[in-house]
């Protein structure tokens, strides 16, 4: 922390990326002193991601409940990104969509098909094309094609962007950042007191955000979190005097996923990302790197073209349920923003609500209701009396998924 930084706030905010960011820039707006405390930023998946905006072309069938919250997120991103502007003076990097899937063999179409029907059963809107109707839409993609499906709704956010015009917006009303880590949440009487840095300084508030993604189980002075860093290795191309695509570009190939993410300008196409449960590990590996070149090539051929102008490695925050953990934590004054997995840059502006009411008037928005930490206390409480042999494992499955519904 610098010499001039006051050691007291209303609010700190652990995180300085997009949901911490985010939520100091509201809380800071409606007339609170906030510290962002930024932790590592250059590992963080608000610095690495790709920035896809797809809260139906990522829909799975295990997630109805957060695709509520994903749409919700979705739906505010216009106008979140139009005040961020205007509040910071620089580009939001929203980018309207759509975003086209593809399939590259038989087995990939009858997956994209499967995908389809699922989200023409929940009423959200797709359309299946032909080979041929997708080369249309983006005439890079590889002759091969089997199939697409054009989602209109989707889109994309240059996330490096984004997280500068909140970093500004937020010191337009005051927001201060102290460099370092938080190791400690302090706390007396089940309150929180304010935070200790791993250096030793400490700043007192009565509030505190818990928002710094991977890193969130590693705060101390509060019951674990359950966050675990989910590993991604991502690509950044440059395609120089070549075309670029023209749309968001999620392809099957073989079994396996990838993405291509244009920016405005020609300036880069993002490609991503692998997933591996290997902790903090910092290696970009040639298996790694190989696989997703491979996988674009399968796509959009003219990518082996482009120049390799960045190959970086972010951690997504993962949960046990693959869903954010918003809402209060179990000391007064606490309040948890992390665990967004692959979606975070998607669910930047419904979080920075989420806090916002939280934090200002004590509220919880009716769609985070079903994200809180609690849910974690009720399935391990569920587990523990089957273990004993108490509650009917039938029975508890059946709570289970009314939980979901």
């Amino acid at each position: 922390m610098t010499d001039t930084q006051p050691a007291t706030a209303d609010v700190v905010v652990i995180g300085g990326g997009l949901m911490g960011r985010a939520s100091a820039w509201r809380l800071a707006a409606a007339g609170l002193d906030v510290v962002v405390v930024g932790g590592e930023t250059a590992a963080a998946a608000s610095t690495v991601a790709a920035g896809m905006l797809a809260p139906v072309t990522e829909t799975t069938f295990t997630e109805e409940v957060l695709l509520g919250l994903n749409l919700a997120s979705m739906q505010r991103y216009p106008s979140f990104a139009a005040e961020v502007e205007q509040a910071s003076g620089l580009p939001s990097g929203l980018r309207a969509g759509p975003t086209l899937s593809i399939a590259y063999d038989a087995d990939d179409a009858a997956r994209l098909a499967t995908l389809a029907a699922y989200l023409g059963r929940l009423g959200l809107e797709s359309s299946r094309l032909t080979s041929r109707e997708a080369r249309t839409i983006e005439p890079l993609l590889a002759p091969t094609v089997r199939a697409g499906l054009l989602v209109p709704g989707d889109a994309s956010c240059d996330n490096r962007q984004l997280l500068a015009a909140l970093t500004a917006a937020g010191e337009r009303v005051g927001v201060r950042a102290a460099a370092g880590f938080v190791h400690h949440v302090a706390s007396a009487a089940d309150r929180v007191t304010g935070v200790v840095l791993a250096d030793g300084t400490s700043v007192s508030a009565p509030t505190v955000v818990l928002a710094n993604g991977a890193w969130a189980g590693q705060v101390t002075g509060i019951p674990p979190v359950p966050v675990r860093p989910v590993k991604g290795q991502i690509l950044r191309l440059d395609p120089g005097r070549f075309p670029q695509p023209g749309v968001v570009v999620r392809a099957f190939t073989r079994g396996t996923e990838i993405y291509l993410v244009p920016r405005d300008g020609g300036r880069e196409v993002v490609v991503g990302a692998t997933v591996e449960e290997l902790g903090f590990d910092r290696r970009v590996t040639a298996g790694g790197v190989y696989e997703l070149l491979r996988d674009a090539r399968l796509a959009i051929p003219m990518s082996t073209e482009y120049v390799l102008a960045e190959a970086s490695v972010g951690y997504r925050p993962g949960t046990p349920d693959n869903a954010p953990i918003l809402g209060r934590g179990v000391l007064e004054g606490l309040v948890l923003a992390t665990g967004h997995h692959r979606n975070g840059v998607l669910l930047t502006p419904i979080t920075a609500d989420v806090v916002a009411e939280l934090v200002l008037h004590d509220r919880v928005l009716d769609v985070a209701a079903p994200f809180g930490p609690e849910r974690f206390d009720r399935k391990r409480i569920d587990r523990e009396r089957i273990d004993r042999g108490r509650v009917d494992p039938v029975a508890a499955g059946h709570r289970e998924e009314d939980r979901r519904c």
